[in-house]
């Protein structure tokens, strides 16, 4: 490791960046939520639109919420969203109809909106200040890995609390325990990542920025192309990753030798679901940390443009492998799948901080979360009336073919020197 490297992984407050990551990504509901959603009568269908009012509330709020991070102050900011997190575990805790559920949804769209965007900005801040901003996928490939690191803890823990609770909702309640931490470990920043530009909050002087800060940025191409790319990516990625549940208990049920016991039975199947997630984070992580590597064999912008593309191939492949009741098929597609979005990330970071302006970063990344919430709106509820109608495999082949068809409008041409 060069010398530059080391003083950064002794860093303090890298460390507490690290450190949110782990904490906001111990979601112990993850492995069951969909099976936790259908244990209370939600069809796929609804389930869809229950997922689709997370992302409409995310996307309504999300480039107001950069806005106000990039003018107002981001420590505030990504402290609130915490508050709306405990608030939706709360509901979901106490909630069994749709109503309550969808409220809790709400909420949580709320936590992703003020979330997003926010503190990857603060990164960029820091790593600007201490002359650190050329090793940004490093760091953020590093941050990102501490979050991966939680989302496998989170998993495996997961698979103890779900055996010896009552019940799935007691989950949610311990869930609010790490945001409460996350909530002070972001009181203790230093206040010069707040970065507030404005000293009072004016209504029309906020929409005035949203709306100049919003053309800006959809009026530059590659930019726009950017975006798209990452929120298609990501959106999607969002839209089925919770259909591993329902798949690997079905494909689990009919290949394994189980007991007669439904109750020996529902408690395995919950143990082969928290290691799935846990494994599959284990190495979500090391491809975070280990990305930066892969520019010794090709540009950012190759490989975010080849990941899109096998995006779309891998969807088809899990067509292929659901309907032949390929298990270990089915399986090992998930991990390249969750391997593949969360080495992406970084890349896009990288990408992405060459090309946007520092007064425009969390507004950036913000409309970047937004885009990807107009994705999941649109498709959560179609995949899960295609999954209800048809079949599961059709979904994924029909969600494969729209991915390589979209490929050649979101393909990104590297940046000129200078």
């Amino acid at each position: 490791m060069n010398p530059l490297r080391e003083k950064i992984v002794k860093d303090t407050l890298i460390w507490k960046f690290c450190a949110y990551g782990f904490l906001k990504n111990l979601k112990l509901f993850e492995p069951y939520l969909l099976i936790y959603l259908m244990g209370l009568g939600q069809d796929l269908f609804s389930i869809g639109i229950l997922y689709s009012i997370r992302e409409a509330v995310t996307y309504f709020f999300e480039i107001p919420s950069g806005v106000l991070a990039d003018n107002y102050g981001k420590k505030e900011e990504l402290m609130s969203c915490f508050v709306f997190y405990i608030i939706s575990f709360l509901l979901f805790f106490i909630g069994s109809g749709f109503s309550l559920l969808a409220l809790a949804m709400v909420f949580f769209g709320l936590g992703e909106a003020f979330r997003s965007g926010t503190h990857k900005a603060m990164i960029y801040s820091y790593l600007e200040r201490k002359g650190w901003f050329h090793e940004k996928t490093y760091v953020y490939g590093r941050t990102r890995s501490f979050s991966l690191i939680g989302s496998s803890l989170s998993a495996f823990i997961s698979i103890i609390f779900v055996l010896q609770l009552p019940s799935l909702r007691w989950i949610f309640l311990v869930c609010t325990i790490p945001y409460i931490l996350d909530f002070l470990l972001i009181w203790s920043y230093p206040a010069f990542l707040d970065e507030r530009q404005e000293t009072r909050f004016s209504f029309s002087s906020f929409l005035s920025l949203t709306f100049d800060r919003l053309f800006s940025i959809l009026k530059r191409p590659v930019l726009r192309k950017i975006l798209l790319s990452s929120a298609i990516f990501d959106g999607l990625f969002r839209t089925i990753k919770d259909y591993i549940q329902p798949i690997l208990i079905l494909l689990f049920l009919s290949s394994l030798v189980m007991n007669n016991s439904p109750e020996g039975n529902e408690a395995m199947v919950k143990v082969y679901l928290g290691i799935l997630y846990g494994v599959f984070y284990i190495f979500s992580s090391m491809a975070s940390r280990n990305v930066y590597r892969l520019h010794r064999i090709g540009s950012s912008c190759t490989l975010m443009n080849s990941s899109f593309t096998l995006l779309g191939i891998m969807f088809i492949l899990l067509s292929f492998s659901i309907s032949n009741k390929m298990t270990i098929a089915v399986t090992g597609l998930y991990f390249i799948l969750y391997v593949m979005k969360d080495g992406r990330r970084p890349i896009f970071m990288d990408i992405c901080g060459n090309w946007m302006e520092k007064t425009e970063r969390a507004t950036v990344l913000s409309l970047d979360s937004q885009i990807r919430s107009v994705v999941t709106i649109l498709t959560a509820p179609v995949a899960g009336w295609i999954a209800d109608n048809f079949s599961l495999e059709s979904m994924f082949l029909l969600l494969g073919i729209s991915v390589l068809l979209m490929e050649r409008f979101v393909h990104i041409r590297e940046k000129a020197p200078g």
